[in-house]
């Protein structure tokens, strides 16, 4: 049963009513105007009723919630936030919190955190990414997406598999075991298009045991990981996978190809964000399948990344404290919690993963052992204020296809991506 919101506590309310005013009479309203770029229609109807609550209490606060369609959400905050058109509350992503900070655009929050209890339970994955920029608090991140893998256990079972996968090679195998073309049955289900790296790099360089924190693509004596050849041999095992493991057209699978894969048993073992729990109870049941932590490379460590975005007061808003009222409210343990449920992200508070039983066991448990095992799972950042990374994308599907069609080698792969990066 999904729970309701919580409104704000008296302490809170007065807070905002300070700002607010008196609120008999002819008082007037403080208006909020609230920018979401993560837009889809269900995750706009839970923000919205989240509002409703926090406005009934807090009779003296009006939200407006602007919600563009999400191709055009992040252009459309740029061209508000650089013409400073009327926003208080932004939302904000990993690849966009650094221009927005150069630019001027964000308030430093480091003072309204510092009177804030809710902040001494934030994770430590929500400490780093709220000071992802100049290691100041920009922002206060909502949730976060951090890869895991789903197994169709039921699946596995007609074949006698009953043990998971603890490393990247028992994977392999495990898929090339089932492997039976004839009856239309594969073992991994690729992603071939859309931000694909994000999957192969888990999985690839998993092999290297000393990769940059700061810099997915780097290892800590400052050369590229694809000129190590740790990395070529596991590319080399990640085509073979392809080849003896994958249906044909997993080339050109997206996300939606994936689940529906993976839904239809035709591959029984995904790579995928949490919010796709969501989506798999109600298309399978939880009695089909589990999720388990991303198995370990021959280093030993996996290394994962986290996407993830967060709420933001713009530094020209003329009621910066209404709107860190708001983002307070948003943020609260309690509160996190239900909307991450409803959302199916991961919360940003450690009691979370402590306390509540919906993410602490079951398909989110993986999660919270990737996340609280910092020896073994490694989490790293990708070079998002490299000019380079926007093309980057695109370069590395056009490749990583050419090498799995056979039309280019692995050596010649890895030599054009350690030159991209130079």
């Amino acid at each position: 049963m999904k729970r309701s919101f919580r409104a704000p506590t008296l302490c809170a309310l007065a807070l905002v009513l300070i700002v607010a005013g008196p609120v008999f009479g002819q008082a007037k309203k403080v208006e909020l105007n609230f920018l979401e770029v993560m837009t889809s229609p269900a995750r706009t109807e839970v923000l919205q009723k989240m509002i409703s609550a926090y406005e009934a209490a807090n009779p003296g606060v009006k939200i407006n919630l602007i919600s563009p369609p999400y191709e055009q959400a992040d252009n459309k905050l740029t061209l508000m936030l650089t013409a400073e058109e009327p926003l208080d509350i932004v939302e904000v992503r990993d690849m966009t919190i650094k221009q927005h900070v150069t630019n001027g655009r964000l308030e430093n929050l480091e003072n309204y955190l510092a009177g804030w209890p809710g902040s001494k339970t934030f994770l430590s994955v929500t400490n780093a990414a709220s000071r992802v920029v100049d290691g100041k608090p920009y922002f206060v991140p909502q949730f976060f997406y951090i890869k895991a893998l789903f197994v169709r256990t039921d699946i596995l079972a007609k074949y006698g598999i009953k043990v998971m996968p603890k490393t990247i090679d028992d994977l392999y195998a495990i898929c090339k075991k089932i492997t039976d073309a004839s009856k239309n049955q594969f073992g991994f289900t690729l992603r071939g298009k859309g931000n694909a790296y994000k999957t192969t790099d888990i999985l690839i360089a998993a092999n290297i045991p000393n990769i940059d924190p700061e810099n997915i693509y780097m290892t800590k004596d400052g050369k590229s990981i694809y000129e190590s050849p740790q990395f070529l041999e596991a590319f080399k095992s990640y085509v073979d996978l392809y080849k003896t493991a994958v249906p044909k057209d997993g080339i050109n699978w997206g996300f939606n190809e994936q689940i529906n894969a993976f839904v239809s048993g035709i591959t029984p073992f995904l790579v995928q964000d949490p919010d796709t729990v969501p989506l798999l109870d109600k298309q399978l049941g939880r009695d089909k399948y589990s999720v388990i932590p991303i198995p370990a490379g021959k280093s030993g460590k996996t290394y994962l990344d986290y996407g993830y975005a967060g709420y933001g007061v713009t530094s020209y808003s003329k009621n910066k404290q209404a709107a860190w009222n708001f983002i307070a409210y948003m943020s609260s343990a309690e509160n996190n919690a239900a909307f991450c449920e409803e959302y199916g992200t991961l919360p940003i508070h450690t009691t979370t993963f402590e306390k509540d039983s919906f993410f602490s066991t079951g398909a989110y448990k993986a999660w919270a052992t990737e996340m609280n095992s910092p020896n073994r799972f490694v989490f790293v950042k990708y070079p998002f204020s490299s000019e380079k990374f926007p093309g980057w994308g695109q370069v590395q599907e056009q490749d990583m296809q050419s090498v799995l069609l056979g039309l280019m080698k692995p050596e010649e792969a890895t030599k054009k991506w350690a030159e991209y990066w130079k």
